[in-house]
């Protein structure tokens, strides 16, 4: 294991703010993210570097000399960091944004160049992404799931609809006579003899259309496993087969006439978007400034 500087800056702050929440404060981080990198950092010296009390974190003796030993070199790199700001043509900030790759795709990607800061993007799953935007690793993400941090805050700002389509060649004509007058049961079993599309992430759109409208889970395995959703719409574009989709992400397609609306379902079913941060950012502007460009797009 090697000895991140981040936990070293970590444990300054604690050192010079006395608790967890000063330091997580002069740090920008959540207060969890402090204790993972002080967890880290006494793992890897192998000693207690405080003492915890309800009130203070008081250094131990090795903690005294860990403190005195890093303090001028951390102040040094401080010093440099700043310089080098100062000697920067535009002092543009960062802010890594947490989203999947379809929202991207979809809706930023073609404001990204226009945007006057820099923006690092990444992709996985939403309880992760949570977790990083809890420990600063990121500073905004766009979830259809709130998670149960308690230094986050969520805003809902849209919905999708997740819907039935199939490839304009498909021929549909049996199965909406059997939608129209509530067979199900022969619905369901016409389906399963389908082309059907997934994505190498998961089935859970699938999943859960299945499971709403039929009452149990999908007992086949799709016939193509493609790597995201834009590749599903684009190989039913002028096609035959099958996929349960959210409705933004196929829209263009339905419109062209390239896929077509199967079934909307019954009940409908509907996530609710959300923008994710951690409070009292200190990037509220920029993510300001994201949040803008999702509204409108949506």
């Amino acid at each position: 294991m090697m000895l991140n500087l981040e936990w070293l800056r970590t444990f300054k702050a604690i050192y010079d703010q006395g608790t967890l929440t000063g330091a997580a404060q002069a740090l920008y981080i959540s207060q969890p993210g402090v204790s993972l990198h002080l967890n880290s950092l006494e793992a890897y010296t192998g000693y207690k570097l405080f003492d915890r009390s309800a009130k203070r974190m008081v250094p131990t003796e090795r903690g005294k000399v860990l403190y005195n030993f890093v303090l001028e070199p951390l102040d040094k790199l401080e010093l440099a960091q700043q310089l080098f700001h100062k000697s920067s043509i535009v002092d543009r900030s960062t802010i890594s944004i947490g989203m999947c790759f379809e929202t991207f795709q979809f809706t930023l990607e073609k404001h990204i160049s226009s945007l006057p800061f820099n923006v690092i993007i990444k992709f996985g799953e939403y309880p992760q992404m949570q977790q990083d935007l809890d420990k600063g690793l990121l500073d905004l993400i766009i979830t259809p799931q709130k998670g149960t941090q308690k230094n986050l805050e969520y805003q809902a700002f849209s919905k999708e609809q997740i819907v039935l389509v199939c490839g304009n060649k498909t021929n549909i004509d049996p199965l909406m006579p059997l939608l129209k007058n509530n067979n199900l049961l022969a619905a369901k079993d016409w389906l399963r003899q389908q082309i059907w599309y997934s994505t190498t992430a998961d089935m859970e759109h699938l999943k859960k259309f299945w499971l709403s409208n039929f009452n149990e889970h999908p007992d086949f395995k799709p016939n193509y496993i493609v790597p995201n959703i834009s590749s599903i719409v684009r190989c039913l574009s002028d096609q035959e087969g099958f996929s349960v989709v959210p409705d933004f992400l196929c829209s263009e397609a339905i419109a062209e006439g390239k896929i077509l609306l199967a079934w909307e379902g019954s009940p409908i079913i509907e996530n609710t978007l959300y923008f994710g941060a951690r409070k009292g950012t200190i990037y509220e502007n920029e993510i300001s400034q994201i949040k803008n460009i999702f509204t409108k797009e949506r």
